[in-house]
């Protein structure tokens, strides 16, 4: 007996458990498709997690040089919260995945 992840609502459960105790999902009898289900979609999300930072890092350069100067006032701080929350996100989630990468499938 392991533990896996439910397919649904991502929590652990036993291996040969007929459906999840925490969301009453019901999951086959093939155990393997579901966690490979479950690997893919942690995947899934963790390159949207990825996108979005990256995004963010890119709007934090693109607020701070935007009419060819660089920010000042206001728009030099959200600038610079947007780059720092982007890249280290980013930085995070790069990390994460390549963790997850290891786990085997």
């Amino acid at each position: 007996m392991a533990l896996i992840e439910c397919p649904s609502c991502q929590k652990r459960i036993s291996s040969k458990a007929k459906e999840c105790s925490h969301c009453r999902a019901k999951t086959d009898g093939d155990n393997e498709s579901v966690r490979i289900i479950s690997h893919i979609q942690q995947s899934n999300k963790l390159m949207t997690h990825s996108f979005v930072f990256l995004t963010l890092f890119i709007a934090g350069v693109v607020i701070w040089f935007w009419g060819g100067e660089t920010a000042t006032g206001l728009q030099s701080q959200i600038a610079t919260g947007c780059f720092v929350f982007g890249f280290v996100g980013y930085t995070i989630t790069r990390a994460r995945i390549v963790l997850h990468k290891r786990k085997s499938v």
